[in-house]
């Protein structure tokens, strides 16, 4: 293992320790924790719901970020315990990560993770016609990678994963400072990402490899109604923005929006930094995104 990753994974740590101390999860919140949805370790999730509700909620189902090589459903729960405190039941998976395990690993987990859903929906209340996802950085490119693999033919195929499309497709989704597009450069900036590829994938790192997981390349028309959003910190911003102008040539609802002012960058994944304001009403937007979708509301465009 690299000493880039080995780096990643102290200083991130270092970092959600500090952002997450002293907080707890939304009283009232119901959740059933540590189920197993595959036969490794790795391959479990929690899911929650708040208290008071009955019957069949709006689920949402949350991928985390972490550079594909550090996190877990851990480091996400109070973050995800809060979108169950906003009225959906939530779904908050850990997966394999690399590079102890190669890409598509992840992916797969993914699959599970949704195929999951739809087989214990009875019995955990999630409504399958309200089942809308998050994402976060590397956590909003497999999320892409996988509504891709349900809506674009070939795809599946292509990133390695076989050769039927997945399912079930989310109704609508939610990117947050996504990293979409991979692409060979000597450039400094890249330099890690670069690494980390290098140790992910599977097949030798080249521009053909890099374009099986081309978030970009495979979003059709019929790809989900799509909430994105990064912020004026955010070192991926770029990335959202070639987002955006492909979901519009494709004609996919959308709105995206970046918070934050320039005068006081906002970071990256800001949304899980629950004692900032902007996180609460970042979230609310999420939600609120989701409802529309659930009223059959136009979705708004924000160019």
């Amino acid at each position: 293992m690299s000493q880039i990753i080995d780096q990643i994974r102290r200083e991130y740590g270092q970092q959600d320790s500090l952002r997450d101390a002293g907080l707890s999860r939304p009283a009232g919140i119901e959740s059933f924790e540590d189920i197993a949805y595959g036969s490794g370790g790795d391959q479990v999730l929690d899911v929650y719901r708040p208290g008071d509700a009955r019957g069949k909620l709006p689920v949402i189902v949350s991928v985390h970020g972490g550079a594909w090589v550090y996190g877990d459903k851990n480091r996400y729960q109070y973050y995800t315990s809060s979108l169950a405190d906003r009225g959906f039941a939530v779904v908050n998976y850990s997966y394999r990560l690399a590079p102890e395990y190669r890409f598509p690993a992840a992916l797969e987990d993914t699959l599970r993770v949704f195929a999951w859903v739809r087989e214990h929906a009875e019995e955990y209340g999630f409504d399958l016609d309200a089942l809308f996802a998050v994402g976060d950085s590397a956590g909003a490119h497999l999320l892409g990678l996988y509504c891709a693999a349900c809506t674009c033919r070939g795809a599946a195929e292509n990133m390695g994963i076989g050769g039927s499309a997945p399912g079930p497709l989310p109704r609508g989704v939610a990117l947050a400072c996504g990293f979409y597009r991979p692409r060979m450069s000597e450039e400094k900036e890249t330099s890690t990402e670069m690494e980390i590829f290098r140790e992910m994938l599977p097949w030798p790192l080249d521009a053909q490899s890099l374009a099986r997981v081309d978030v970009l390349r495979y979003i059709t028309p019929e790809f989900p109604p799509t909430f994105a959003f990064t912020s004026t910190g955010d070192f991926l911003k770029a990335q959202t923005l070639e987002l955006q102008t492909v979901l519009k040539a494709q004609g996919v609802p959308h709105v995206v929006r970046c918070y934050g002012e320039e005068e006081n960058p906002l970071g990256h994944v800001f949304q899980c930094s629950l004692r900032n304001p902007y996180a609460g009403g970042c979230n609310d937007d999420q939600c609120a995104f989701f409802r529309s979708l659930m009223a059959s509301k136009d979705v708004l465009w924000m160019n």
